[in-house]
């Protein structure tokens, strides 16, 4: 079975996570959220793959390369000048001849991909659209449906008075290749304001697939975050993530000194070393390949891969990428002040600084 991933998007929310990154490599718990996805999709059949990308394209393609090291084929599609979503379905036209699934590669879920095929094929669909409950859907596209749970019409971002449905399109679908055809070439075309609508006016079948699963769309900072806390609270179930010991997760050959102090819940990645009279956690994610020395604290933060922390510093809800540094508080403190601050990442030594506001 084969997979579309809509992987283009430059993710201009997260910057500055996005900076030198696309948005679907961003890290969550140790693994680019694009790997988490695609072997979500593996698991429930999928072995071949087509990338969409657009904006820095050569990271996706040298992290993945052909995808044997994953199990996969991978296939890429790189656009010059996005097209919108529909515009780069399009032009991956030529790969499909069967039934595939389409995903926009900058969400986490549980929706169930076995069953929503398995109701694709019992409603006869050209289209099966996945759709999620929010409390607020005027930043989404809203679909209405009949009690055969076919669509009947699509509100892309409605006003709170064209509010109509809390089901929103969860960017999960199943496609027929037949419809591709109705997509023009080499136009900017939405999927969700113009395809969709035409394909109901002409009389195409959508089937919607309900799920009151996990569900996040990884656009912002603060979405960022609230996914990880959502991962070791367990409300985000990850296959690899359980309850080991009291909701504390180590990787393979990671060292910890015996003076450390682990508080769960707390997630550290492979081949991770901490030094002596530290505090990690609660509520703390390390990465991969890093190294944490003397009486450091690091609470509330989520640290990426390859961070070296040498001694005495404390992070509190912090987040540490490979250049800059996130600041989760209302109001920067001492802790931030870049003379306290003993950090290396990798390659550059740069750390710009950026607040995040409190959401209201």
């Amino acid at each position: 079975m084969k997979a579309l991933f809509l992987a283009g998007g430059m993710g201009t929310r997260l910057k500055p996570l996005t900076d030198d990154l696309p948005k679907p490599m961003v890290s969550i718990m140790g693994k680019p959220l694009l790997e988490r996805n695609m072997l979500k999709l593996k698991a429930c059949g999928v072995d071949e793959v087509i990338l969409s990308i657009c904006y820095k394209p050569k990271k996706i393609e040298k992290y993945f390369g052909d995808g044997t090291k994953l199990g996969l084929k991978i296939h890429y599609i790189c656009e010059d000048i996005p097209l919108g979503t529909g515009g780069a379905i399009k032009n991956t036209e030529e790969f499909f001849n069967d039934t595939f699934i389409i995903f926009n590669a900058d969400i986490l879920s549980d929706i169930n991909i076995v069953d929503m095929m398995k109701f694709h094929k019992e409603k006869c669909a050209a289209v099966t659209i996945a759709v999620t409950q929010v409390e607020n859907p005027s930043a989404y596209g809203v679909i209405e449906y009949n009690e055969n749970l076919y669509a009947e019409s699509f509100t892309e971002k409605p006003k709170l008075s064209e509010i109509k449905s809390n089901y929103i399109n969860a960017g999960i679908y199943i496609f027929e290749p037949n419809v591709l055809k109705e997509i023009p070439d080499s136009q900017l075309v939405s999927i969700e304001r113009e395809t969709f609508p035409l394909l109901l006016k002409k009389g195409y079948p959508i089937a919607v697939y309900k799920s009151d699963g996990y569900w996040m769309d990884i656009g912002t900072i603060e979405k960022y975050v609230q996914v990880h806390q959502d991962i070791l609270s367990g409300i985000c179930p990850l296959t690899e993530f359980k309850d080991e010991n009291q909701n504390i997760f180590i990787g393979k050959n990671t060292i910890i000194h015996p003076t450390t102090k682990i508080i769960g819940p707390v997630y550290i990645g492979e081949n991770t070393k901490i030094g002596p009279y530290s505090t990690i956690g609660p509520n703390t994610v390390i990465g991969n390949n890093c190294r944490v020395g003397i009486n450091n604290i690091i609470i509330g933060s989520i640290v990426w891969d390859r961070i070296n922390i040498e001694n005495n510093s404390t992070f509190l809800r912090i987040i540490l990428n490979s250049n800059s540094i996130i600041n989760m508080n209302t109001v920067k403190t001492e802790v931030l002040n870049k003379n306290r601050l003993n950090i290396e990442f990798g390659e550059t030594k740069t750390t710009p600084e950026y607040t995040l506001p409190i959401s209201s």
